[in-house]
């Protein structure tokens, strides 16, 4: 379980990211985190690795306090934390099968991940996780050569090669179309449930969080406004969290058909 007490940070500008927020997230829940630009979403996520340091409170992962961690500590909790980025944050030259493993570099010595020479484990589970997520057949080819939809297939199961406790996801959707932004979201969630993973979703699109996740929270000006079922975003919550708007489109449900993942 991951539990958030009193989180802040507050920027050398003075500008408060995150005001004490506080929440629980049980094993296997997928939530999202929703709000307009600069509500602190992806700080409250880079808070949770320390990618970026807390001005207060505490975030505890299975028991252990993160914000207590010295270097070492944290690298080796990093390795609980898989973290998937808007950008991908693959390294184009290298190999869909190579970015998969550097998701193991927390493992492996420098000069073993430095040779590239990983334990066949690693390789068979790489081998594996390509399969799920639909890459099998590209495992060979460079990550420059793949669309927007198939590098971020290939962040998350980089992420997932770690065997994280928890996933943390910044904007996963964010430069894909629509019926790819659906495949992407619908495979976390996935991956999720089979492997009793928790995950912590920042995302902009309202109703891709309602289609799919079972908790949503959403964020103001970093102040918790709503933290509830997906189904509990009235047109009022939503004027809470964004402000005045007509959000009768947006709180709809979608009846359009899915597409496979």
């Amino acid at each position: 379980m991951l539990e958030l007490r009193n989180l802040s940070k507050t920027y050398k500008t003075g500008d408060k990211a995150l005001n004490d927020v506080t929440l629980d997230v049980p094993g296997g829940q997928v939530l999202a985190l929703i709000g307009p630009s600069g509500a602190g979403k992806s700080t409250l996520i880079r808070c949770i690795n320390r990618l970026v340091e807390p001005t207060g409170g505490s975030v505890v992962l299975d028991g252990t306090d993160v914000t207590r961690l010295g270097s070492s500590g944290l690298r080796r909790m990093r390795r609980r934390m898989g973290m998937i980025f808007q950008e991908y944050a693959l390294v184009e030259r290298l190999t869909v099968m190579e970015n998969v493993l550097s998701g193991r570099l927390g493992y492996v010595g420098f000069w073993r991940s430095w040779a590239r020479k990983y334990p066949q484990a690693d390789v068979d589970e790489a081998y594996r996780l390509l399969d799920r997520v639909g890459l099998l057949a590209m495992a060979d080819k460079r990550a420059d050569e793949l669309s927007g939809g198939q590098r971020q297939r290939v962040g998350i199961a980089r992420a997932l090669i770690q065997n994280p406790a928890l996933l943390l996801v910044d904007e996963p959707t964010a430069s894909l179309d629509p019926k790819t932004s659906r495949q992407i979201m619908r495979l976390i969630c996935e991956l999720c449930r089979e492997r009793d993973l928790a995950a912590i979703i920042n995302i902009h699109d309202v109703k891709l969080a309602q289609m799919f996740v079972q908790r949503v929270i959403g964020l103001t000006k970093g102040v918790v406004q709503f933290d509830g079922p997906p189904e509990g975003l009235s047109e009022d919550v939503l004027t809470r969290i964004y402000g005045e708007e007509d959000w009768k489109e947006t709180i709809a449900k979608d009846d359009g058909g899915e597409e496979a993942a």
